[in-house]
């Protein structure tokens, strides 16, 4: 069986865990977390040397580190990932740009509220900076699914996958998302998914 490494209420580490439900197939998690060090000893380190969870661990002792390339390894034969060359191109685009954009503003600015130890970090700044690039960045996100219900095709793939967690918890990084009723008509639809699992879900031992 696979397991996942990450911690519990990472959007990161929630997007395997989610595609896992999804897809209906076991695996463990095993809790690791930046916040106690336990990324950071030299036994993870060994396996991922960048100390950055989730890191996904094969059968075969294999690991694979990075959330979206864990994602896309995960649904490989699966309806979650497109076969036709297009299709799959537009799915990785959303998956970039959920890594170059989506994170860096949403995420980030969650992190910084939510976590006490990066209060220091949380400058005026750099909240107006994240609160104006996220909001920029959920506006991307409305115009694409007015006319589209999911990212990357007419159902949901991995890139759904991955820019679910942290849209979900914009809320709590201080984002409204009332003007933008079709990023939350988006969420119900993901939300609406045979085998859905919220963000606090870990599988049972």
């Amino acid at each position: 069986m696979i397991t996942i490494h990450g911690m519990h209420d990472s959007g990161n580490c929630y997007k395997p865990r989610l595609l896992m439900a999804l897809l209906g197939r076991p695996f463990r998690h095993g809790e690791v977390s930046a916040r106690d060090g336990s990324t950071r000893t030299p036994a993870f380190l060994a396996r991922n040397p960048a100390g950055q969870c989730p890191l996904l661990e094969l059968e075969d002792g294999r690991v694979l580190a990075e959330s979206n390339a864990i994602l896309v390894h995960l649904a490989e034969g699966s309806p979650f990932l497109p076969v036709e060359a297009f299709e799959r191109a537009q799915t990785l685009r959303w998956m970039f740009f959920e890594q170059n954009q989506h994170e860096l503003n949403l995420a980030v600015r969650r992190s910084l509220v939510v976590y006490p130890e990066r209060a220091a970090a949380a400058t005026h700044e750099r909240m107006a900076l994240t609160l104006e690039g996220g909001t920029r960045v959920l506006g991307v996100m409305e115009t694409h699914l007015t006319s589209a219900p999911f990212f990357g095709g007419t159902a949901p793939t991995v890139a759904d996958i991955a820019l679910y967690p942290y849209t979900a918890s914009a809320p709590e990084g201080g984002f409204d998302l009332v003007p933008f009723p079709a990023v939350q008509s988006w969420l119900a639809r993901i939300e609406g998914l045979p085998g859905f699992r919220p963000r606090e879900w870990l599988p049972t031992a």
